[in-house]
């Protein structure tokens, strides 16, 4: 096997297990992308799905390795045209190593009516973080989206909806962060039927809020030491 082709083979299979479960808001179409970092220890290098080719056409062969300045490493096919978005989430959050983009149908919802996520459910509040903000708009492919994606990725949460365009997912694998986009679409779905009955929503305290979310911090800043080789 060439030196590449443990991580495109996991990039296929989550694209292909994304797109199945219509996350990718359609079963034919090749919206959305997936990345996976392949050396976390600095040299810059990810894969990801290529831009315009559909998930049920896609192979190994067609996932791009490029490094955080889109050079080309690996592969035919151009990268994805988020792939600069994805290189910011990774610049920004040495705890990621994977990034998924859907149009979940939930969270494509709440990206329409301007709606963040507040804290709804304990476990979800854990897992990924105390709000899922509102990223704001911006053309795919631009500067400015890139550089919105930066700046709501410091909140250090793992769920983000992406204002009149889906979602954003990012954790420290490809798995968990699947995860994460099963949790967000639950959420997005919940928190939709209720706003559509009309009446008071409730979140957890504050108080308790704080401490998942403190408490899913300190989960990445163990996970950002083990990659930096000093386990805590």
């Amino acid at each position: 096997m060439r030196s590449y082709d443990e991580y495109k083979l996991r990039v296929l299979e989550m694209s292909k297990r994304l797109s199945a479960l219509g996350y990718f808001g359609s079963h034919s179409g090749s919206a959305g992308n997936v990345s996976t970092l392949i050396d976390p220890a600095g040299a810059g290098i990810i894969a990801i799905t290529p831009t315009r080719l559909p998930y049920g056409a896609m192979t190994g062969d067609d996932i791009c390795i490029v490094d955080f300045e889109l050079h080309r490493i690996e592969g035919e096919r151009k990268p994805s045209i988020e792939a600069p978005m994805h290189v910011a989430a990774y610049r920004t959050r040495e705890d990621v190593e994977a990034v998924i983009h859907t149009h979940q149908s939930g969270a494509s919802v709440c990206s329409i009516i301007d709606r963040a996520i507040p804290p709804l459910f304990d476990e979800v509040t854990l897992a990924i973080g105390r709000r899922v903000d509102l990223i704001p708009y911006a053309l795919s492919g631009t500067a400015e989206l890139h550089g919105n994606v930066a700046r709501a990725l410091a909140n250090r949460c793992h769920c983000y909806i992406m204002q009149n365009h889906g979602a954003l997912c990012v954790g420290p694998d490809l798995d968990k962060t699947f995860t994460f986009v099963e949790l967000l679409e639950k959420t997005a779905a919940i928190y939709v039927e209720a706003l559509a009955t009309g009446q008071p929503i409730t979140t957890l305290p504050d108080e308790i809020a704080a401490q998942l979310h403190a408490a899913m911090i300190a989960r990445q800043d163990r996970e950002i030491a083990r990659k930096r080789g000093n386990p805590r």
